[in-house]
């Protein structure tokens, strides 16, 4: 395989609230991402995106003619993006003319992670559940589900139709949460009180660890401590603090409960991809028991779910190497699943 040369990379970005991480992409690859050529900025030590891009090809020496950026916000007219706790102004054009570029593609951070999905091989995935791993292109039309939680809970639809690689960009994660056990309704009394409409990423998140603890320690009748989302997982992983088991464990459950309403809305017959920022702290959770029986108890869709899959993305650095996809993409040029 041909080592590419700089001219011939496309710079990838995957801009969130803290941390922006940049990598080149070879779109004559069949795998595109230079995994060696993956570093991270701090968005505070910067004053602009085109500065810390800027300071990146200082620190590697590349240069590239060609953009990907990935962002966590919504992507207005594929033009501007506010990323959510960030204080840069980003927008496509204006960066492309900054920094002399051809051109600069502006993508929604989660719509990059759902682009991962073709280009994953098996060894960076892990089953959830006996279910096999969904087979790409065994069907002429599939449409998968690519959902996680990390600063907030990310949603995107996959669709493979004729051929090609769609993404619907959506903000699932905002949509109101539906109650489905007498515990689940007793949280959202409490949610409510505290935020009044209450949505999904209220609970699935890293934050959302914390509401919940405070939910189930007032449904308790315990005192709750001030802990974080690091202190839940700690102590329940020790097994040291029985409240914050349990909420690990009701997280997981909604968890599936949400995954497994996507399934239904979006028609994602063909499998669930997760990932998200939190996902690798949850995932023991998430494969106990509780997160499945939650994603196929749908009434009378039981049976059909029971044959959805779910699947957990175990690549590091899943938006740029979507991205990365965008990037082969846009060179007009196939992707090519992985093996």
């Amino acid at each position: 395989m041909r080592t590419p040369t700089r001219a011939a990379a496309t710079l990838l970005a995957d801009l969130g609230g803290t941390n922006v991480r940049f990598a080149l992409a070879d779109p004559g690859r069949s795998n595109p991402l230079m995994d060696d050529s993956v570093r991270r900025y701090r968005v505070k030590d910067h004053a602009s995106l085109a500065e810390a891009i800027r300071q990146y090809f200082e620190d590697t020496g590349h240069t590239a003619s060609r953009a990907v950026i990935a962002a966590a916000g919504r992507v207005s007219e594929g033009e501007t993006v506010k990323v959510t706790n960030n204080p840069w102004q980003v927008a496509a054009h204006s960066l492309q003319a900054e920094l002399g570029m051809e051109a600069v593609h502006l993508v929604n951070d989660f719509a990059a992670q759902a682009m991962a999905v073709p280009l994953l091989t098996h060894d960076q995935l892990s089953a959830v559940g006996p279910q096999a791993l969904p087979h790409l292109g065994q069907r002429e039309q599939q449409t998968f589900v690519v959902m996680g939680p990390g600063t907030g809970l990310g949603v995107a639809g996959l669709m493979r139709r004729e051929g090609h690689w769609i993404v619907l960009e959506t903000e699932g994660g905002h949509a109101g949460f539906a109650a489905h056990t007498a515990e689940d309704v007793e949280i959202l009394h409490r949610l409510n009180d505290r935020f009044g409409r209450v949505s999904n990423e209220r609970m699935i998140c890293g934050n959302g660890l914390v509401n919940l603890y405070l939910a189930l320690a007032d449904i308790a009748g315990q005192p709750a401590e001030e802990y974080t989302p690091e202190d839940i997982t700690a102590r329940a992983e020790a097994g040291s603090d029985p409240l914050c088991v349990r909420t690990v464990e009701t997280l997981a459950g909604i968890f599936g409960s949400v995954a497994g309403d996507l399934v239904l809305s979006l028609g994602g017959w063909d499998g669930v991809y997760l990932t998200g920022g939190v996902l690798p702290i949850l995932l023991p959770w998430i494969k106990r028991g509780g997160f499945r029986e939650r994603f196929e108890s749908k009434g009378r869709f039981r049976e059909t779910m029971e044959q959805v899959p779910t699947v957990a993305m175990m690549h590091p650095e899943p938006g740029l190497l979507g991205a990365a996809a965008l990037a082969v993409l846009d060179a007009g040029k196939p992707l090519v699943p992985g093996a």
